[in-house]
């Protein structure tokens, strides 16, 4: 299976010089726990959570009313294309620490893929997989 099959389309972003509190207040709109910071012209330059938010914006050392998204998103964020294979993505995942990768094409961002897609994912394959086991051993 491809990346592009599993990708969410419907990406929420925000610019890199929204403020921290239009940021937080896009995530509680959009009901998202991550947003994909893009710059001016669009290119990924990172990832912010609300866990970032906590950690480095409301506990940091500035006042939060001072910060932007470029101050507090995660930096070790790095991208898929749409044809990368799901067992490439998990590996990357796993090796970075990650939870979300944003998919970019050449034309740009085109989806994000998370942990909680990935395990809906495997989930419905194992369920496959026992409905195997259970047909051929009725009990």
């Amino acid at each position: 299976m491809l990346v592009k099959e599993l990708a969410q389309t419907d990406v929420v972003t925000v610019d890199v010089e929204d403020s921290l509190v239009d940021v937080a207040r896009t995530m509680r709109t959009e009901r998202v726990g991550s947003v994909v910071v893009v710059d001016a012209k669009g290119v990924v330059a990172g990832v912010v959570t609300d866990r970032d938010i906590v950690v480095y914006g409301v506990a940091g050392d500035r006042d939060v009313g001072d910060l932007v998204a470029n101050d507090i998103f995660s930096t070790n964020v790095f991208s898929v294309a749409p044809d990368a294979g799901i067992a490439e993505v998990v590996d990357k995942m796993h090796e970075e620490g990650v939870r979300r990768v944003p998919v970019v094409s050449d034309d740009g961002l085109v989806g994000i893929v998370t942990l909680d897609d990935l395990l809906c994912h495997l989930s419905g394959q194992l369920e496959e997989l026992a409905d195997v086991v259970r047909g051929e051993f009725p009990r």
